[in-house]
Formats: structure tokens, C-alpha cells, sequence
């Protein structure tokens, strides 16, 4: 499951079994990306936030699915396995739609997804590319061309803290070996209006 040490649910104490007991979701799972924080409770929930206020908030404005499809596409350019895998099947549950969604995946895979998005959808997966490979050579310029596609400031944030929170993500799990063994994939806070509901259905 991991290169090092993690707390199961049924040998957690105090706060990590708080923590676990409002994140587990059916057959009382809990994925290894949160698991993995074990060692370190406060560091679980520091994700857990970030993780719920960037991907699943009522006050984002673009569709789960888009956004689901942006995780998908930086764990591919970061050959994270594990997060591709997961958000790639919580990008199909958003869709509703097994021919749409797979028709997604063969285009990210092929890096050909303008064929199927909109000009504006293209951009913004263009700067989830730029964000995650060279982020060194960003400029001012790359949120003008944004802009000039009306593009807002808002979605603009929105698009940039759901690239980075998978960006972070991808770092955790591949500097720490987290597999997908023994889980359930897909599974996400069901409840978007309130920030403190964590569960996984």
C-alpha cells in the first residue's frame, strides 16, 4: 500500500480515529491518499480541506465532471497512477455517461482532448498543462489569453487551486508509493454544501 508505516482504522486512537471515523466511506474504507497521513493527523485534515473546498464546494462554478477531468489530465502528466485511476472513475460517476467519459480518456491519453471540449475548455486544460509541467515560464500573458477567451477572475482561481490541490496530491502519493490495492475507486464527499462533511460515498 505504501513505502511507510500506516495506522489502520481499526488500530486508530484519539483524533485519528475522529478524523477517520468522519471521512470513511461504504465497508468503512479509507483510501490509501488519506491514510498515508496516518503518522500525522493534522496533516490529514489539512488535506481533506483543501481537498473538499477546491474539488467538491457548492460555490465552484464549473461542472464536477470539468474539474474531475482536470485532476484526471495532471496525474496523467505526473504519471500518478493512483490518482488518474480514482478521479478518472469519479469523473465517469459526474458524467453519467460511459461512451462520453470514455471517449474523454482516449483523447486525454492522446492528448487530443480538442476535439471534444469547447475553446474554452481547451484553454483551460492548456493552463493546467503550463501549471503542472512549467510552472517556471508562467506569465501574465498566459491569464490575458484566459481573459480574452471571458474567462474569469473567479474561474480563473477555480481552475488554478483544483490543478494544484492534484498537483500536491501526486506529490504525496508517488514520493510515498500509494496504491490503489484493496479499494473502491471513485468515491468523493457527497455533501457539497457543508464544508465539514468529509465522508466518502
Amino acid at each position: 500500500m505504501s513505502w511507510i508505516k500506516v495506522i489502520p482504522l481499526n488500530e486508530a486512537t484519539g483524533k485519528l480515529k475522529s478524523i477517520y471515523d468522519k471521512i470513511k466511506g461504504p465497508n468503512d474504507q479509507i483510501d490509501n491518499v488519506l491514510g498515508i497521513h496516518s503518522l500525522r493527523p493534522h496533516t490529514l485534515v489539512g488535506h481533506m480541506s483543501l481537498y473538499k473546498n477546491t474539488l467538491h464546494h457548492s460555490n465552484n462554478t464549473f461542472p464536477n465532471w470539468f474539474l474531475e477531468l482536470l485532476g484526471t489530465y495532471t496525474s496523467l502528466l505526473n504519471k500518478c497512477d493512483y490518482c488518474f485511476d480514482h478521479h478518472f472513475a469519479g469523473l465517469r460517476r459526474f458524467l453519467n455517461d460511459d461512451e462520453k467519459a470514455y471517449e474523454l480518456k482516449k483523447h486525454l491519453l492522446n492528448d487530443s482532448l480538442k476535439e471534444l471540449l469547447s475553446e474554452k475548455e481547451v484553454a483551460l486544460v492548456n493552463y493546467a498543462k503550463k501549471l503542472t509541467l512549467a510552472i517556471g515560464s508562467m506569465t501574465e500573458d498566459d491569464i490575458t489569453k484566459l481573459k480574452a477567451l471571458h474567462i474569469d477572475d473567479g474561474e480563473i482561481l477555480e481552475v488554478n487551486q483544483v490543478v494544484s490541490y492534484f498537483n500536491y496530491a501526486n506529490r504525496t502519493v508517488l514520493g510515498l508509493g500509494v496504491t490503489t490495492n484493496g479499494e473502491v475507486l471513485g468515491l468523493s464527499p457527497s455533501d457539497k454544501s457543508d464544508e465539514n462533511s468529509w465522508s466518502h460515498e
